[in-house]
């Protein structure tokens, strides 16, 4: 086994171990490893992303619905939006996507540069929400739970289609909204999001199951490493502080999005 390929399987240790502990941002890494130490392309990288993402999300919901912190309710007035974009976009615009999108001059710009750029922007805005910490935005509550319909479709549609295009969950923008548009409390909104996400992750990964020859003894290996990670960073979560950690972690994150954006650059232009 290369050397590489040994390090991949590290690093998906290393992503489940970091959703355990921080609860959250460590799926952010799954497309880079999967790119870099595993040799997919970016198309396939983010369809194995969504299953990777949706499963991991799916074993950490079940450790907020032990606590009452996931509001099923909200789950489906947010997800339904969401999965229907997640879907469509796996199903018909990634593979609707040219392979040269435009050109630069000379310079062809790709499918998978773009993917990659995009992907790279968002690790970049995930970061900066690590890096200045989870801080619920002041909300008035009046104690009956009230939907902001016309911006959860609109919020659903945007983070459904920024997931079916570079398989990360979006946890950073679903989170704020949950607690501005549904008055969710910061703890339940963190539950109902893994749900949200598990949820759209795993049926957008549908949409690729016609789309692409799913290598399924590869993706349940490393998803399979990633849930035993989660379990490991729950287990640490009791003695180290994950909200500590998370700013590191967001630097560490900001500092590979940014290496993706100049590496993506050098290797287009020259």
């Amino acid at each position: 086994m290369e050397i590489l390929t040994v390090l991949g399987y590290i690093a998906a240790a290393v992503i489940g171990i970091s959703l355990g502990l921080i609860g959250g941002g460590g799926s952010i890494l799954t497309v880079p490893v999967l790119v870099y130490l595993l040799g997919s392309d970016p198309v396939e990288a983010t369809a194995y992303s969504l299953f990777i993402v949706g499963l991991s999300s799916l074993v950490g919901t079940g450790t907020y619905f032990k606590k009452g912190l996931v509001n099923v309710k909200t789950a489906v007035v947010f997800g339904i939006p969401s999965i229907a974009a997640v879907y469509a976009t796996r199903k018909f615009l990634v593979p609707s996507i040219p392979d040269v999108m435009f050109s630069m001059g000379d310079t062809p710009i790709t499918k998978d540069l773009g993917i990659m750029v995009l992907f790279a922007a968002l690790m970049i805005a995930a970061s900066i929400s690590m890096i200045r910490g989870r801080k619920a935005p002041k909300v008035e509550n009046d104690g009956e739970q009230k939907f902001n319909y016309p911006l959860i479709i609109l919020e659903g549609i945007v983070v459904g289609t920024l997931t079916g295009l570079v398989g990360a969950g979006g946890g950073f923008l679903i989170i704020p909204a949950l607690v501005v548009l549904s008055k969710l409390p910061m703890k339940e909104a963190v539950g109902t999001s893994l749900l949200i996400i598990a949820t759209k992750s795993l049926i957008g990964f549908t949409g690729d199951i016609g789309n692409m020859d799913i290598d399924w003894t590869f993706l349940l290996i490393f998803s399979g490493i990633a849930v035993i990670g989660i379990f490991i960073g729950s287990a640490l979560s009791n003695k180290v502080s994950g909200e500590k950690l998370k700013p590191a972690f967001g630097w560490f994150v900001l500092i590979m999005g940014v290496y993706i954006m100049i590496e993506r650059a050098i290797d287009t232009f020259g």
